[in-house]
């Protein structure tokens, strides 16, 4: 068996199960960041980048490892840098996502080896409009690269189950970064063209029409040509003819391409090692991507904030516009995954969650905006974890994940359990904004079995901070509330409810099982919160570490502790007579 594997659980959650070196296979709650593309390279860089990571609360890193790396000449392979770094992270009890940059990294083809940057006959190029030269981006239609590749890379699984399945360091594989072809829609190179000019596979025409309810909206959209050619038209026609002569056509051929590549890489290293495996996308902008997310303020105009049109960013990656038909032909990912900076953070996440398979986010923001926002993917969409970039060359000061990580490393237990019990999660954020200017954040409504469920900004007399957490319904009638800066107002659905507000609200803290296992333990009662604590009865608080008094001079707000409370509302539907 695999020393890792993803579980699916209840309502369309899941977990990763790791295989620990006690012989048993554990949930395991992952609290990753991605380090720089090269300092994975450097063994001495790592001896010491890895302890000072651990000490932020970190238990999983992302490490790039190059084909260029590996095989620096075809046919000779050497693993020794990565020895050293894996044993690093064994000695330290982190655990490993190791990233393949083969043929394709942020839409390139810099990690090649240099023998086959050299040999552009042999592993020929993309070719773009309007000049049609070559790029520094490798064709995928062309079988002696995807083979070369996937010597190289089923090389390096197998050498890691020889040395690392006894001790299940690395639990995941990243194939590719990042695929696709910028400065231009499609690969317009001879090979490419009569594919395009070929007949569209069967296999894709008919899930098109078969599957087309569960279709992703965004891919639907972009297929008003062939509704009406799967109905008029001949049979065996070519793209164009069965999509229409678009940039949204060149998208869906090259992902389909694309994806049989990536799945011919993935298939090849899975025989020799079935570790979980996904590739990640470089997203398209939003509609209205000049504002920074919920932030009010402008997104750098650099490569990164990408662009609207295929081309501008990385036609054929697996963005929801053609989710659908990565799902369909790379089969041995276990999942997709976004590389969200400045995209909307929720639909980024809705997006990715589609058929209900796996959310992970490889690369985010590493500052505070970026690590509030992990609770809505973990909480509302049971994600995997979502990891910032570039951790290793963040300065401390602004570096906003390790709060986050020290309390969800205490509550993991708590949302590991839910998770496997199906219990009702939502997570939140509130971003924070400048004195006197306008909110960016609105309150968040929504139902959780016979209560609705208000969450808005925890009241101060000042300004408000940021606020972050989650809410579980872990009872009927009873709310599990974790994170600072926000409150919550349980009331009843039933219209018939005459009397009804808080029971019961006390601060809690965890204390872990003594039997080793992640899911099990309990949770101790600190104090008992009310009048003030809970705005008269009216909502359970959960504050901020430095409440701003503003200029009254009475300490309302009590400052967080464990940033964990249990609230039990009540509800009487009998009219009282007097």
């Amino acid at each position: 068996m695999s020393p890792a594997y993803i579980e699916a659980l209840p309502k369309g959650r899941h977990q990763l199960v790791v295989h620990d070196s006690d012989g048993k296979n554990r949930p395991f709650f992952c609290l990753p960041a991605e380090i720089n593309n090269s300092s994975f390279s450097d063994p001495s860089y790592i001896s010491t980048a890895f302890p000072r990571l651990k000490k932020h609360g970190f238990n999983t890193l992302l490490c790039g490892v190059g084909w260029e790396q590996i095989e620096p000449t075809e046919g000779d392979f050497s693993f020794k840098r990565i020895d050293a770094c894996i044993q690093t992270a064994r000695e330290e009890g982190l655990r490993l996502v190791l990233l393949w940059f083969g043929a394709f990294k942020n839409g390139q083809s810099q990690y090649a080896p240099s023998w086959v940057k050299r040999n552009p006959s042999r592993f020929p190029r993309v070719m773009a409009k309007p000049s049609l030269l070559p790029l520094e981006i490798l064709s995928v239609f062309h079988d002696t690269t995807s083979t070369a590749e996937a010597r190289a890379f089923s090389r390096l699984m197998r050498h890691l189950k020889e040395t690392d399945e006894e001790y299940g360091t690395v639990i995941m594989v990243q194939v590719e970064n990042e695929v696709g072809v910028l400065e231009d829609s499609r690969d317009r190179s001879r090979a490419a063209q009569e594919a395009f000019d070929s007949e569209v596979p069967d296999l894709l025409a008919r899930f098109l029409t078969d599957e087309w309810e569960t279709l992703h909206p965004a891919l639907r959209g972009n297929l008003d040509t062939f509704k009406r050619y799967a109905k008029e038209g001949p049979s065996h026609p070519s793209w164009p003819q069965l999509f229409g002569e678009s940039d949204q056509t060149d998208e869906i051929f090259m992902a389909y391409h694309y994806a049989r590549y990536v799945e011919t890489i993935a298939s090849a290293g899975k025989k020799e090692y079935g570790l979980p495996m996904f590739t990640n996308a470089w997203l398209r902008s939003d509609q209205t991507e000049v504002k920074d997310d919920n932030q009010g303020g402008t997104a750098p105009s650099v490569l990164v904030t990408n662009g609207t049109r295929p081309g501008e960013y990385p036609s054929g990656g697996p963005i929801e516009t053609v989710l659908d038909i990565w799902q369909l032909v790379a089969k041995s990912l276990d999942f997709l995954s976004p590389d969200c900076y400045f995209q909307d953070y929720e639909r980024t996440c809705a997006n990715f969650s589609h058929r209900s398979q796996a959310l992970f986010i490889p690369e985010q923001r590493a500052d505070s905006v970026g690590a509030i926002r992990i609770w809505e993917a973990i909480g509302t969409f049971g994600a995997l974890s979502a990891s910032p970039f570039g951790i290793d060359s963040v300065p401390d000061e602004l570096n906003g994940f390790p709060p986050h990580l020290e309390l969800l490393n205490r509550v993991g237990p708590i949302i590991l359990r839910a998770r496997q019990l199906g219990q009702s999660m939502r997570g939140f954020y509130f971003d924070e904004y400048e004195k006197d200017s306008a909110d960016p954040s609105v309150p968040k409504r929504f139902a959780m079995g016979d209560w609705n469920v208000l969450v808005e900004r925890a009241f101060v007399c000042g300004h408000p901070a940021a606020g972050y957490g989650m809410i579980i319904q872990i009872e009927h009638d009873r709310f599990l509330l974790i994170g600072a800066g926000f409150q919550v107002k349980i009331t009843p659905s039933d219209p018939d409810a005459f009397i009804f507000g808080i029971a019961s609200c006390q601060e809690k803290q965890v204390v872990e099982s003594d039997t080793g296992s992640d899911t099990e333990f309990t949770l101790e009662t600190l104090r008992w919160l009310n009048g003030d604590e809970t705005r008269q009865g009216g909502y359970t608080v959960m504050p901020t570490e430095s409440p701003d008094y503003g200029d009254v001079p009475i300490a309302m707000s009590i400052p967080a502790r464990t940033k964990i409370a249990e609230c039990q509302p009540y509800v009487v539907k009998d009219k009282v007579r007097e």
